[in-house]
């Protein structure tokens, strides 16, 4: 088979190792898994009544336009419902999105390290990537600009940004969208929305009016706490939206993720608890930083980015034997660190103490 050549250099996704196999190797009958930034404390209550009573006709088709999960954003959002695209996850968006603009004639710029998806999918398309290296964790506006040329179709921004956690303040973003040409597609991933306490941030969805060529990309995975559903969403411009929708698959999400995130999103009690607790968890992790003399990043996320006392896989394989899986900076292209989801009270206790005696081993 003649595959595409952009595959010869490309590697397919590895995901982070399994609750089970780390009992497993490491003989530990508690686990608890802090590298995929999901939700500690689950989903709604009202989600886990809703699927215990509930019944669907498995032998019908999905909606294929989410209808009355479409009505409901639509609503929250104080947009129309044709401004909404619906995604198997906001991974599947961002694909969908490059198969619409990129060829081997286009061009491409984002932040790095960043999510990795964004440069797997240009790569498939065979697309020219500039990758815009963050400053203290922080895109790089001013370099993301001076990238463009006449064959740039999309700029992505990671806001927050994973895995370093920064946000971008308002009025530098604004700026910077002002700067680019009506002809480039600006992405801005959204997935920890959600998590954001900064009380300057202000709902990217209000600046649609004033920028339509802008994209934004939000998730059921994180805060919602229904990751493994797998639905996402975008909201853009109708005329945006209709091109993307001509490469969707007709039945991309399935009929049990658009119920589920369609009752998940009238529980805005349970993500205002999480956005709580979350916060007086991530203020603990910048204490333990600040106490230890470990640099750590500003986070606006669920997740923090720490500095670690020696090699950043050895960090990982430390700390797995004290049952908590976290992220090596060494996969995400930040060395020196790991990313660790910020879980529980009770969680986070157990992962400090783990952090202390790993700290003391390197002394």
């Amino acid at each position: 088979m003649e595959w595409k050549k952009e595959l010869s250099t490309m590697k397919p996704y590895k995901p982070g190792r399994s609750i089970e196999d780390v009992k497993k190797v490491y003989g530990l009958k508690e686990i608890v898994k802090l590298a995929s930034n999901e939700n500690p404390y689950g989903c709604s209550s009202d989600v886990v009544e809703f699927l215990t009573s509930s019944t669907m006709p498995f032998e019908i088709y999905p909606d294929g336009h989410a209808t009355i999960l479409r009505e409901k954003l639509a609503e929250k959002h104080g947009v129309q419902e044709e401004a909404i695209l619906f995604g198997n996850g906001s991974d599947e968006i961002i694909s969908i999105i490059c198969r619409a603009l990129l060829d081997n004639n286009a061009h491409t710029v984002m932040p790095s390290p960043s999510f990795p998806q964004y440069a797997h999918n240009a790569k498939i398309e065979g697309a020219a990537i500039s990758e815009i290296p963050l400053v203290n964790g922080q895109h790089d506006l001013d370099a993301h600009l001076a990238a463009i040329n006449e064959q740039t179709k999309i700029m992505w921004i990671c806001n927050p940004n994973n895995p370093t956690g920064n946000l971008i303040p308002h009025n530098e973003l604004i700026s910077f969208i002002h700067k680019i040409p009506s002809d480039i597609l600006v992405v801005l991933d959204e997935a920890y929305y959600e998590y954001v306490t900064d009380p300057a941030h202000v709902d990217s969805i209000n600046l649609l009016e004033r920028f339509p060529n802008i994209i934004i990309l939000r998730t059921f995975s994180k805060a919602y706490g229904l990751a493994s559903f797998r639905i996402g969403y975008a909201v853009a411009t109708p005329e945006i939206i209709i091109e993307l929708n001509k490469i969707r698959n007709p039945f991309n999400t399935n009929t049990l993720a658009v119920a589920v995130a369609s009752k998940a999103l009238e529980d805005d009690i349970f993500i205002d608890k999480c956005r709580t607790l979350n916060e007086e968890q991530r203020k603990r992790f910048n204490m333990y930083a600040c106490e230890n003399g470990l640099h750590i990043y500003d986070s606006q996320t669920n997740f923090v980015l720490i500095e670690v006392p020696c090699d950043a896989d050895d960090a990982t394989e430390s700390l797995l034997t004290d049952g908590y899986i976290v992220r090596s900076g060494n996969a995400l292209g930040t060395p020196g660190h790991v990313r660790i989801t910020i879980g529980t009270e009770e969680q986070n206790t157990g992962l400090f103490k783990a952090f202390d005696r790993l700290l003391n081993e390197n002394r």
